[in-house]
């Protein structure tokens, strides 16, 4: 999906079932493989449009994987993902009815069978406990961000990425653009000084609203609201969370992925307002400030038949950056100007090929610190949003509060919590 940005891929994900990348390669040769001793298995748990996408590049990445097990909560998902695989990828689709599984406990078992990576790419109330799982049976990982969508789930991934780490495994993170070529060589440029010391970010995410999703009548409740996950903030995190994070993570990154001091904000839900649309904002406007008074500011809204914007704009004492992701732009000026004019890559691609790449060579790659400082940033910005309090990240990181219930299956009953209200909503 080269040249390609996020929201497009978001966009298509929201129009069809399956990822950009695979619409891409419909239509390629099927391979022909043999199973031999250096085989590496993947399970995908989450068959959706980017599961189904990751997949597609994982087996990709290495000319020796085959996928062998697959899990949903949706039989159509799974049909789905399974036949456009095997379109593409032939004989290196080796699941059989005893190897794909539909249901809640699908997770676990593709994680207790003989696989050696798992891709994670349910929605990301679940991601904490996948992870905890993945390490304790001793897989290779690859998990969507965000992370997860509360404090505790955050100390949760934080302890999983430690263990994995002590246990020589690889734990890669969907935080796209930190495997994108432009930005790796822009933002390396900004933490080597090209714009001198950064003191204020300006990020954005401005999108038009995404997909909903019809339910069936005899479905379970939490199984209707698990299609349109995105619109519940104790399964997405809320838009800041599930989508924005992205922007969030730049600014991060060009902080070099320090914690702020402390974050206020304000946001709400003008437009998408009916009960289909769950219990999440439409839009955020954060204020994150760091040492010294450096400030990054966030802005983010999915609204349809707005003015869209994706990027991030840096200042720096000696200069400024503009990343602009709609239009592929990546500039610097400062005492020496500079545009990157390389050639680009494909972001998703690469989070696996260097997976697999580390795999093989026996050198684990751990993403997992800096993945969750980013979750944690965009759950700060909401935690601040919805109650209209300014708060620290100390505070932040340290809240007990669990937005979700302890466990979801089929015969959960959970009330959604009302729609924030800031100065109302208590922080807790």
């Amino acid at each position: 999906m080269k040249d390609t940005s996020r929201r497009k891929f978001l966009k298509s994900t929201g129009a069809v079932a399956l990822g950009s990348t695979l619409a891409l390669n419909i239509g390629l040769p099927k391979s022909s493989f043999a199973m031999n001793s250096d085989t590496l298995k993947v399970g995908l748990i989450g068959c959706g449009g980017r599961g189904t996408g990751a997949a597609n590049q994982a087996l990709s990445a290495d000319k020796n994987v085959i996928i062998t097990h697959m899990a949903d909560i949706f039989q159509d998902r799974l049909n789905l993902s399974i036949n456009s695989l095997k379109k593409i990828h032939g004989d290196k689709v080796k699941v059989g009815k005893e190897t794909q599984f539909v249901g809640f406990d699908g997770a676990k078992k593709v994680i207790d069978s003989d696989v050696d990576v798992v891709i994670l790419t349910t929605p990301p109330y679940f991601r904490p406990m996948q992870l905890e799982m993945a390490v304790e049976a001793g897989k290779h990982i690859f998990c969507e961000k965000p992370v997860a969508v509360d404090a505790p789930g955050i100390k949760r991934v934080m302890a999983a990425a430690k263990k994995a780490k002590e246990k020589n495994l690889s734990l890669v993170s969907g935080f796209c653009w930190r495997y994108h070529i432009p930005k790796r060589e822009t933002f390396g440029r900004i933490l080597d000084g090209a714009i001198g010391n950064v003191q204020s970010v300006y990020s954005t995410y401005n999108t038009g609203g995404l997909w909903l999703r019809d339910v069936e009548p005899d479905w379970s409740p939490i199984s209707k609201k698990l299609r349109n996950w995105i619109y519940y903030n104790y399964l997405s995190g809320d838009h800041i969370v599930e989508q924005a994070i992205h922007s969030i993570d730049m600014m991060s990154w060009v902080f070099g992925d320090a914690k702020p001091l402390k974050a206020t904000g304000t946001g709400g839900r003008q437009s998408r307002t009916g009960p289909e649309y769950g219990n999440v904002y439409d839009h955020f406007a954060i204020e994150y400030e760091y040492e010294n008074g450096v400030k990054g500011y966030h802005f983010t809204r999915q609204q349809k038949d707005c003015s869209n914007s994706y990027g991030v704009e840096l200042m720096g004492d000696k200069g400024q950056c503009i990343v602009d992701v709609i239009r592929g732009r990546h500039t610097i000026k400062g005492s020496e100007n500079w545009k990157f004019r390389g050639d680009s890559n494909d972001m998703y691609q690469q989070e696996h090929d260097e997976l697999f790449a580390s795999i093989r060579n026996g050198k684990p790659m751990n993403d997992g610190e800096w993945m969750a400082r980013s979750t944690m940033l965009g759950i700060m910005g909401r935690m601040v949003a919805y109650t209209g309090q300014t708060i620290t990240f100390d505070e932040a990181i340290n809240s007990a509060e669990q937005i979700g219930p302890d466990y979801i299956d089929n015969a959960t009953v959970f009330a959604d919590p009302e729609v924030a209200r800031p100065g109302i909503t208590k922080f807790s």
